[in-house]
């Protein structure tokens, strides 16, 4: 049976809702009296060292995001990811709004199966159980069995798309109505953010589209040896049934969890933020919903880099080309202190308006960005610098554009991930490095011209304290420092000699001549410092390390 669903308006859906007084409001009320008792509740007990108390006010508040249905489920998710925002004793209840919900009717389950798929469930797999295996937000998951192989079947909650049309709406036109009385400065978008929220669910429910985009997700990483996708099986997939191979693994949910099945935390860590940078400096194609629940640690990797199984494809989203190297570019004048620049690619992004003086932020960025992320990239902590540029938001005039609302939640949700497996973990150190590599050894025209924005300035002069300051990101707050020397190395080679080199060759050439005479100075100290990186033996060492411990 095929089902259509409208997609998300938000005109379109206010109007409708508008026009049945008696969903609207008292769906408003319950929801408003409901944040109030909660609020009061909190107020009150919040602060009590009572271990009973705060127990109870967790289950308290897991049943109050429970109550109110998927579109609230999904914001306590986000929450369940930040044990640097939620207290530790309440942070392993809301863990369970990832996939150990309260299951809706086995019998309803069945007859869903049997409406979209065409036939009884005891007909379709040769084996079905009787009790869903994990509960979410969406759908339930049966751990089914067909030809000898199991495999995982989601069948969609019931009445979803009328509750997620209702309360998105109503999100929406209660959040448009506080946002004035409320401590946050995100400019006039935090209507559209939701608008993006609600097309992410609206989404999210198509399971054909979520198989489609579990297809294309899979084909992004079909030659990594580090990140698993389930095999979609079409024959037993519909528009609220999806089935997939079964992953067998351990959910990225505590380090004491991992350890038990003698599998080493920090290896998953950095697959799982390696994999993420990939999604969004190389593929602009993305997770939006990195939870827990949604990515298992598997047997075999090694101790550097684990093998990370992702699943649930249904929130995923798109960067534009030209985002995605603007925030390349972002993060290299962060690296070196360019305030200026680093001002221009908040206005090329949307995060400032064409009109706005950005000297004036200079001073503001540095205050915020050059404590945290200067000599100290390894101390950087996410929370940190969003504490601080929360109040830089509020004292100028920053938005957050509505297309990046996803990419913030993924990579907040990532980072709060790791925080989990690892409290000490620094997400910049392994990030700056790989930015790093991927300037060094990409050699696509567009990273091609942000590396000769490094290297040279305006007047082509060799900037040396840039080029030294991107191999000390590489070669001494990498953690693999001499794994990285080789492949670095070649790429250099390769891209000099090429015929896409060119551009590189003519700019170093034009570097020695000085008021038309040749001055060798800086190339000198160029050579001096490519010398000391790539000296033999650290090459030696690289090739060591790559026999021992290959990728």
């Amino acid at each position: 049976m095929t089902r259509s669903y409208s997609r998300y308006s938000a005109k379109g859906d206010l109007i409708w809702l508008m026009l049945r007084p008696w969903i609207f409001v008292p769906r408003v009320l319950y929801i408003f009296l409901t944040f109030i008792f909660l609020f009061l509740r909190i107020l009150f007990q919040g602060n009590s060292k009572n271990k009973k108390v705060q127990k109870n006010l967790s289950k308290y508040l897991f049943d109050v995001i429970t109550d109110l249905g998927p579109c609230f489920i999904k914001l306590g998710q986000a929450l369940s990811t930040r044990p640097d925002l939620v207290r530790q004793d309440w942070l392993s209840e809301l863990t369970n709004l990832q996939d150990n919900l309260p299951a809706f009717d086995h019998k309803i389950a069945l007859k869903i199966i049997e409406e979209e798929l065409g036939a009884p469930a005891h007909d379709l797999f040769d084996e079905f159980p009787v009790s869903p295996i994990a509960s979410a937000s969406l759908g339930q998951v049966y751990k089914a069995k067909i030809k000898n192989t199991y495999i995982a079947v989601k069948v969609q909650r019931p009445n979803l798309h009328f509750l997620i049309r209702r309360d998105v709406v109503i999100l929406r036109f209660l959040a448009t109505l506080l946002s004035p009385f409320l401590p946050l400065n995100i400019g006039v978008g935090i209507g559209e953010i939701i608008d993006e929220f609600g097309k992410a669910l609206f989404d999210e429910i198509d399971y054909e589209k979520e198989g489609k985009n579990a297809l294309r997700f899979a084909d992004l990483f079909k030659e990594n040896p580090n990140v698993f996708i389930p095999k979609l099986v079409k024959q037993f997939s519909s528009k609220r049934i999806i089935t997939t191979s079964w992953i067998d693994g351990v959910k990225l949910r505590d380090r004491a969890l991992l350890e038990e099945n003698n599998l080493i935390p920090a290896s998953f860590i950095k697959t799982c933020v390696i994999s993420g940078l990939q999604q969004l400096f190389e593929y602009g194609y993305f997770h939006a919903d990195p939870h827990p629940g949604n990515m298992f640690a598997l047997k075999g990797g090694n101790s550097d880099c684990g093998n990370l199984a992702y699943v649930d494809f249904g929130m995923m989203d798109t960067i534009t080309n030209s985002d995605r190297l603007t925030l390349i570019k972002a993060i290299v004048h962060i690296i070196n202190d360019e305030y200026y620049l680093l001002a221009k690619d908040f206005q090329k992004l949307g995060f400032l308006t064409k009109e706005q003086n950005l000297h004036e932020l200079v001073e503001p960025l540095k205050e915020v960005l050059g404590g945290s992320l200067g000599a100290e990239v390894g101390n950087f902590n996410l929370k940190n610098v969003t504490d601080k540029f929360s109040k830089l938001m509020y004292s100028y005039p920053f938005r957050v554009p509505s297309r990046f609302a996803l990419i913030i939640r993924a990579v907040v949700s990532q980072e709060g991930l790791a925080l989990r497996l690892d409290p000490e973990f620094k997400i910049l150190k392994i990030a700056y490095p790989y930015i790093a590599k991927k300037l060094l050894t990409d050699n696509s025209d567009e990273i091609l011209e942000i590396l000769l924005e490094v290297v040279f300035d305006n007047q082509g002069r060799i900037q040396i304290e840039k080029v030294e300051s991107l191999l000390n990101i590489l070669f001494k707050d990498s953690e693999n420092i001499n794994s990285d020397l080789i492949p670095v190395a070649n790429a250099g080679l390769k891209l000099f000699v090429s015929k896409k080199g060119s551009e590189v060759r003519k700019s170093f050439l034009l570097s020695l001549i000085k008021d038309d005479k040749i001055e060798l100075s800086d190339a000198k100290k160029l050579l001096g410092l490519l010398r000391d990186t790539f000296s033999p033996f650290n090459i030696a060492k690289s090739a060591v390390q790559n026999i021992i411990s290959p990728v």
